[in-house]
């Protein structure tokens, strides 16, 4: 049994965080719910600082403020595991994000111990412990939490504090320390940016189909749903499906008898939000259209050049022994030919930077496609 104080007023908790604030590493873990909501339900924060393990209860604290600045204390090494969702967690209750972060999943990533490692597999690898993940989808906003969802969140940042040195040594021998931090604090960018209602429309599935009338259709109906989503805390489908606002976008139903007719939309979505959609669209800016959603995949020889940059970089991932997915995923080559198409005009792409533009960015500038 893992022992822990369970932090549930906020006395106790600044207690906490007066130790934690002398500390060099503070270990970190949320817990939450998240099913219809567009925002995550905190329900349980762990923290570890290799003397104080603690389940900090927000539901029962009424300020968190102290514990939220401590997560931006330059002097303290925030470690994490695969922390992606968490992040999301601070910057949307903490309005904050944990500095300077070290993630355990990427720097096994790095340390070449396998991409994307879950926490109880890492544990195992390197403690040779094995975790019971029993509790893993559990309620955590029901009050009382049992022993064994205590238990199971304790293990989650426990374990977690001695794989650290582990792998920060195994880093260390390779000289890729400074590569796992750098990964760590790339996923903090951009968290804390205010939300692009106006540009919501361009993450919209399959929004490139249309044309620019029906762009801007979409655009209002985007930012609407955007607006509902946050305002009532639900999932963007749980208001409307991308589905559905393609088919509205594309046929511009003129009223109800007409919406009732598009397949596109569920019985639900007509019923709930069908006269205020017809509404909104009335709201398009039909004399200023968006431009066109430029798919960079169907332009003419994109296949050629992303298989020529593809080659090139597995290449220099197994001379250097530098996992792929880290090294020639996807988004990072799109990134790269998209600034290559663009005049190499704006930000400099992801394999042109930091360790990344180091093993890479000769051979790609040298390749013409």
């Amino acid at each position: 049994m893992i022992a822990f104080e369970y932090v549930s007023d906020d006395a106790a908790l600044a207690d906490l965080v007066a130790h934690y604030q002398q500390s060099d590493i503070l270990v970190l873990d949320t817990e939450f719910v998240r099913t219809r909501t567009y925002y995550a339900n905190l329900g349980l924060i762990q923290a570890y600082d290799g003397k104080r393990l603690a389940l900090i209860d927000p539901v029962s604290i009424t300020d968190l403020s102290g514990f939220w600045q401590l997560l931006s204390n330059p002097n303290i090494v925030k470690l994490v595991h695969s922390c992606s969702e968490d992040l999301e967690v601070f910057a949307h209750y903490g309005q904050c994000q944990p500095t300077p972060l070290f993630d355990s999943q990427l720097a096994a990533s790095v340390a070449g111990l396998g991409h994307g490692l879950g926490y109880a597999k890492l544990v195992e690898m390197c403690l040779d412990v094995s975790l019971d993940k029993g509790e893993s989808r559990t309620d955590w906003l029901k009050r009382p939490l049992s022993d064994a969802q205590l238990q199971y969140a304790a293990n989650d940042v426990y374990y977690l504090y001695q794989l650290y040195p582990i792998l920060k040594q195994k880093l260390i021998e390779q000289q890729r320390l400074s590569w796992a931090e750098e990964e760590s604090q790339r996923m903090t960018e951009g968290r804390l940016a205010e939300i692009d209602f106006d540009n919501a429309y361009l993450k919209v599935k399959n929004g490139f189909q249309l044309n620019q009338q029906q762009l801007a259709y979409l655009k209002v109906l985007s930012t609407w749903r955007l607006q509902k989503a946050t305002h009532r805390n639900l999932a963007l489908g749980f208001v409307v499906k991308d589905h559905g606002l393609i088919g509205l976008a594309k046929k511009q139903p003129k009223n109800m008898m007409e919406l009732g007719k598009l397949a596109d939309l569920t019985e639900l979505e007509k019923r709930i939000n069908g006269r205020d959609m017809l509404a909104v669209m009335q709201k398009a800016d039909l004399d200023n259209l968006p431009e066109l959603i430029d798919v960079l995949a169907l332009q003419p020889g994109y296949k050629a050049g992303f298989k020529e940059i593809k080659a090139r970089l597995l290449e220099i991932c197994e001379a250097e022994q530098v996992p792929s997915e880290l090294m020639a995923a996807k988004r990072h080559i799109h990134d790269y030919m998209n600034w290559h198409w663009n005049n190499k005009q704006g930000d400099s792409p992801l394999l042109l930077n930091g360790w990344r533009g180091k093993l890479a960015a000769p051979a790609l500038l040298s390749l013409t496609f």
